[in-house]
């Protein structure tokens, strides 16, 4: 996962956001942190789960959302970050009209019997 995240930070610019889904344990924070760190970020990476957001001061600069224990996201200042940042947002069914979910990137991630299965959608893929 931490290979991944490195490769999608290559292609990636403020103002793009990748909505991630995945069970709990998936891999979802370990994209992060490949990301994170393939963009210099050198300290910690945690869920935000109970922050609900942080940011990076990696350039492009990056916010990392858990929306996992919000019932909304009003208020929480997630727009502030959309045109400036790379967005990464677990659990995006939480804000479902806070993006287009054809105009992000989508990363599903489920286990498998092997392990597990990524599928990886860029923007306006879907047909």
């Amino acid at each position: 996962m931490r290979h991944l995240g490195a490769q999608l930070a290559a292609r990636l610019s403020a103002g793009d956001i990748v909505l991630l889904t995945g069970e709990l344990g998936a891999g979802k924070t370990t994209l992060v942190r490949g990301l994170a760190a393939s963009l210099g970020y050198t300290e910690t990476v945690r869920s935000p789960t109970f922050s609900l957001l942080q940011t990076f001061p990696t350039e492009p600069p990056v916010m990392h959302a858990d929306l996992y224990r919000v019932k909304s996201v009003q208020g929480i200042g997630l727009e502030d970050y959309l045109d400036s940042h790379i967005c990464l947002i677990e659990w995006p069914d939480r804000a479902p009209h806070l993006v287009d979910p054809t105009e992000a990137w989508q990363i599903n991630i489920a286990f498998t019997e092997g392990g597990r299965s990524v599928e990886v959608i860029p923007p306006n893929a879907q047909a």
